[in-house]
């Protein structure tokens, strides 16, 4: 294991790492990423999230049959007639496409899935994602500080009730994100992303970011 305490070094090489390996994770590291989950901000500090950290292999082939439905039908597709994103070349945008798929299918063999729910009376809204994604977020650089590697995905919820029942969750909890976790087989690099100056503004909206200098 190698463990890095540098946050901005961590957050600028927290990529998505689609490929994992089989090999078993000990308990104590994955303890570790869901101490950092709950030291997340939410809501009113209600702590209506919940962790169901998946090793059984049943159930992640029962919710790997969606996962599958919804590449086939949705995600796929969308790969190949998509251009590639801000920061991304045409090549690297392929390989991504590649290892979508090969999470596809191989969901099922990642060792452990931390599945990230909340508690709740009603439908979700936009508070309920401010109170369970920085918590996902927390997660993941945990992991990456770890040697861990992981992604977010929600590919799952193109198919929510169905894949919510092979999970076994209960009426009045709604899962937001699966967390795939295991020893990556490649290796942790700067993420792909286009320049500041495309996406952030000052003051006024499509008014250029002026930063003082210095």
């Amino acid at each position: 294991m190698s463990e890095s305490g540098d946050v901005f070094e961590i957050m600028r090489t927290t990529r998505a790492m689609r490929r994992l390996k089989p090999d078993p994770v000990p308990d104590a590291l994955i303890r570790r990423i869901l101490e950092a989950g709950i030291c997340a901000p939410n809501g009113g500090n209600l702590q209506r999230w919940r962790f169901l950290v998946v090793k059984d292999t049943a159930i992640k082939k029962a919710v790997q049959a969606w996962y599958r439905r919804a590449y086939d039908e949705v995600i796929g597709p969308r790969y190949a007639s998509s251009a590639p994103p801000p920061g991304v070349s045409a090549e690297r945008y392929r390989r991504q496409h590649e290892a979508v798929e090969y999470l596809t299918d191989h969901f099922h063999e990642a060792p452990v899935w931390i599945v990230a729910c909340l508690e709740e009376d009603g439908p979700p809204t936009r508070w309920s994602g401010a109170s369970i994604y920085p918590a996902v977020q927390n997660m993941l650089l945990a992991a990456r500080a770890l040697g861990l590697g992981a992604t977010l995905t929600t590919r799952h919820l193109l198919f929510e009730k169905e894949a919510e029942a092979a999970l076994g969750l209960p009426p009045g909890v709604r899962s937001y994100a699966i967390l795939p976790i295991g020893w990556p087989m490649g290796r942790f690099g700067p993420v792909g992303r286009g320049p500041l100056e495309e996406v952030v503004y000052q003051d006024r909206w499509g008014q250029p970011y002026a930063p003082a200098e210095g």
